[in-house]
């Protein structure tokens, strides 16, 4: 993990990705949201409540932490993140799958092993690997 425990859950202004101070960046980035259509909202709300939105904005352009550049190691742990936060619920069934199937995996290959199949395949194999011993004839 790139960073301390909780860290993928927060709120962060995304900079690198924002085009004024990240907000609409970070506030898409958080929710798996389209930067886009954040954007569009924040503009709209901007016509239509200006104060306000403008006052969030700054606020929070203020208080939100930069998103930190390591904060995942690779694109599969932010892909991860990025699922979690949208569905937590959903990625508990993933995984709760993926470990079903894994532990199904295991169960045949530890019955494999443990059965008298494997021992006689062993004994084949071993069979196959010794070097056929040189023919002495008598004589020789």
């Amino acid at each position: 993990m790139s960073c301390d425990w909780g860290c993928h859950n927060k709120l962060y202004r995304d900079t690198e990705n924002g085009k004024i101070a990240g907000v609409c960046a970070g506030i898409a980035d958080y929710f798996s949201w389209s930067v886009d259509a954040v954007r569009i909202a924040t503009i709209i709300g901007a016509f239509l409540f200006t104060f306000t939105t403008v006052a969030l904005y700054f606020a929070a352009a203020f208080f939100l932490p930069r998103k930190p550049k390591d904060l995942y190691d690779d694109k599969a742990e932010e892909q991860y993140w990025r699922r979690y936060r949208k569905s937590p619920r959903e990625t508990l069934s993933t995984a709760q799958y993926r470990f079903r199937k894994l532990e199904r995996k295991l169960n045949k290959m530890e019955a494999y092993i443990t059965s008298n199949r494997y021992q006689l395949d062993q004994e084949l194999q071993d069979l196959g690997r010794k070097p056929s011993s040189p023919d002495i004839s008598p004589g020789h």
